[in-house]
């Protein structure tokens, strides 16, 4: 493997990771990069284990049928590194076309697929898992140690990259939102003559007895002219 030319290709990939503009645009853009910078690899996609198992950003059909397959199993090497389970952050299947006693159901299944090999990594930084980030080959033996280690290196700047549009995205609706919330006192200071410290408590008021998030109050005032209630005795 080139490493000088892999550090070229990382350098620029890392570069416009951080100029995406959504965080749906980072995820592509990181998938997009696997076919490119990890030798052997066929699609790409990021999972998520949560209440649920989501796929982001696949590259192929391929990959979310084979993510939901892991779920509906409850194994297989995506899905364990999504999971961080007995603390591993690799995950690498050789060859599916031998049988595997790690992962005896997933297995017959991809190989059915036309599914030759896998990598799974764990999406990480301090203090927070993100997700996996997988590859799959139609090659039985595609993924070499070149490969995982290429692979380890890519989902690094992938995870830092998601970590930091997370972030971003979520400063941004604390903005909007902390903006909607001030235009909404505004309407209720001037149709009810309250001061800010009564607009205030009156949308926290509605938001606590109807158990609803602060800012979805606000913006029913702002797209009504009252509260709830006001709206519809008016």
């Amino acid at each position: 493997m080139d490493w000088h030319k892999f550090a070229q290709q990382m350098s620029a990939m890392a570069h416009d990771l951080l100029m995406q503009p959504t965080v749906d645009s980072t995820l592509e853009r990181i998938t997009a990069s696997a076919s490119d910078l990890v030798e052997g690899c066929d699609a790409a996609g990021i999972l998520l284990v949560g209440r649920r198992a989501q796929t982001l950003a696949p590259t192929r059909p391929l990959v979310t049928e084979l993510d939901r397959l892991q779920s509906r199993l409850g194994e297989g090497p995506c899905f364990a590194a999504a999971r961080h389970s007995r603390g591993e952050r690799v995950y690498r299947i050789h060859d599916l076309t031998e049988q595997s006693s790690r992962w005896p159901r997933f297995v017959p299944h991809a190989r059915k697929r036309g599914v030759g090999s896998m990598m799974g990594f764990l999406l990480y930084t301090d203090g927070e898992d993100l997700g996996a980030l997988n590859f799959y080959s139609h090659r039985p033996g595609a993924f070499t140690d070149d490969s995982e280690s290429a692979g380890v290196l890519l989902a690094s700047h992938a995870a830092v990259a998601l970590s930091t549009a997370r972030t971003h995205a979520q400063m941004e609706l604390a903005v909007a939102t902390r903006h909607q919330i001030g235009e909404a006192m505004g309407i209720l200071m001037g149709a009810h003559q309250y001061s800010e410290e009564e607009a205030f408590a009156a949308l926290r008021r509605h938001s606590q007895h109807r158990n609803v998030k602060l800012r979805d109050v606000a913006r029913h005032v702002c797209e009504t002219g009252g509260l709830p209630d006001q709206a519809r005795s008016t």
